[in-house]
């Protein structure tokens, strides 16, 4: 069984994969994103249904702390996905803001670099509710 971390990042993969193909079946893509013999986690199965669910309002909110004249098309798949599971998991899920920051921030390392990982976090923490500053 995997844990909310691994759950985390199955969910990013899956979420890529149907970034880059809309039209997948998403639970042959959610199986896909888990490792060999593994089932689907129910965390991961919230998180991509949410994110995807709430993909628009996700796009808007990242977009009006991006840098003047920039736009959410602009940014590196790895990292739009990144910040749209994060900021899910900071608007919806019941964890403390700074967790889903924190595994942002790993994802973003992981599937990005150093610079994304400041990146993300620089714009997550714009989401931060004030009781838990």
């Amino acid at each position: 069984m995997l844990g909310r971390h691994d759950a985390r990042e199955a969910a990013f993969k899956a979420l890529f994969a149907l970034n880059a193909n809309p039209d997948a079946d998403r639970e042959t893509v959610n199986v896909d994103a888990l490792p060999a013999g593994e089932e689907t986690p129910s965390y991961m199965t919230e998180l991509v249904d949410g994110v995807l669910a709430h993909q628009a309002e996700l796009d808007a909110a990242i977009t009006t702390r991006l840098k003047a004249g920039w736009r959410i098309d602009r940014l590196t798949k790895p990292d739009l996905i990144t910040l749209r599971l994060g900021l899910y998991e900071i608007q919806y899920e019941p964890i403390p803001d700074k967790v889903a920051i924190d595994e942002a921030i790993e994802l973003a390392k992981k599937y990005s670099d150093d610079k994304a990982a400041k990146f993300v976090n620089g714009i997550l923490a714009h989401f931060v509710k004030p009781d838990q500053k």
